[in-house]
């Protein structure tokens, strides 16, 4: 009875192991394809020949040309200044009422000047006409008629000055009420309410965009390419335009502290852009007719050096490259790729030589 059950529990211990074995074996070929390496999903591009322009760029800074500093044109004390640091002023606008009063007094004293010379020379008038007709009767000479004509014309030429006394008194007094001489924005109030000022004092000190000029230092080896009326892209942190402008000079000298060519340019009517502020200048130094580009996150670094994977067959294949100018956001191919090749954008980073990929989208270098 024994050796019954132990024939019966090696024939079913045989069944299960037969029963098990193919799965178990189909089991692990699903594990050992499951440990294979995934394709990496990536983008790729086509390379394009591509007309470049050939530029430089550098950064400099913006000069104000319209920066006046108000000052006072007649001794006066300050009644109000009507304007803050920050605020923007338009050109006529009042800025600063300086006390007239004086001017007021000095235009009355003239005035009765004027008076009193117009009386005299009236009278001096009615003499020389009584005089000229003694003279027609005989009864006087000519020489008492030439002395009151004389002096009917000093008479005249007081009246005059007195006349001029006034104007110019009344041209002071317009100065004790001072204006913007041009828009822009208030950059320091210097003097306030109550103080005095004499002639020449400065007031406040406005800054004016209307005119900014750039100067740019470029590398003293491009000197002899750069000439007055060559297209130079200008761009600042403060604005989001990029304004086109000429070179309209440069410095004749190199700058010995960090050897470069300053050349100068001019903005106009940027309503953003800030004095003081740094530009970026690209001078456009020529044009290259034709150049293979590709998306400059297609090259990698490696130990090898500056790589590029092409797509063949659902792989990645490595390729050394040598690159030149870059241009929004593009890369020259200088050597190591044709046009037409399929090189990878996104996912480049994380390729090996022979790696598998999976494309899935495509762009096109341009």
């Amino acid at each position: 009875m024994q050796k019954i059950i132990q024939f019966i529990l090696l024939t079913l211990l045989f069944n299960l192991l037969v029963a098990c074995g193919p799965k178990d074996k189909s089991t692990e070929t699903q594990d050992r394809e499951k440990k294979g390496p995934k394709p990496t999903l990536v983008t790729v591009a086509q390379i394009q020949n591509t007309p470049i322009e050939i530029t430089e760029s550098a950064i400099g800074s913006l000069e104000g040309l319209i920066d006046p500093t108000i000052a006072a044109e007649v001794a006066a004390r300050v009644v109000k200044v009507h304007v803050n640091p920050g605020q923007p002023v338009k050109q006529g606008q009042l800025i600063a009422t300086l006390d007239a009063t004086d001017f007021g007094l000095q235009r009355n004293e003239a005035l009765a000047e004027v008076a009193r010379i117009e009386a005299l020379l009236d009278n001096q008038t009615k003499t020389v006409a009584r005089s000229q007709a003694l003279v027609n009767k005989k009864f006087i000479s000519q020489n008492a008629v030439d002395s009151d004509l004389a002096q009917q014309n000093v008479l005249k030429e007081q009246l005059a000055g007195a006349k001029a006394r006034v104007d110019t008194i009344n041209h002071s007094s317009s100065k004790t009420t001072i204006y913007a001489p041009t828009d822009g924005v208030v950059e320091k109030k210097i003097v306030d309410t109550g103080e005095f000022v004499k002639v020449g004092d400065p007031i406040v000190q406005i800054i004016s965009n209307k005119r900014l000029r750039a100067h740019i230092p470029f590398p003293e080896r491009i000197g002899s390419q750069l000439k007055a009326g060559m297209k130079v892209r200008l761009s600042t942190p403060t604005s989001t335009k990029v304004v086109e402008s000429v070179i309209r000079e440069l410095k004749p000298m190199i700058t010995e502290s960090n050897r470069s060519v300053d050349v100068i340019a001019d903005v106009l009517d940027q309503s953003d852009w800030q004095t003081g502020a740094s530009v970026t200048g690209t001078v456009i130094l020529g044009e290259q007719a034709a150049a293979l580009m590709i998306p400059e996150q297609s090259v990698v670094l490696r130990p090898a050096g500056e790589i590029v994977y092409l797509v063949k067959e659902n792989k990645a294949q490595q390729a050394i490259v040598k690159t030149g100018m870059r241009q929004n956001g593009l890369v020259e191919i200088i050597e190591g790729l044709h046009p037409n090749d399929t090189v990878v954008v996104d996912g480049a980073g994380f390729l090996t030589d022979q790696a598998p990929v999976k494309i899935a989208t495509s762009h096109t270098a341009q």
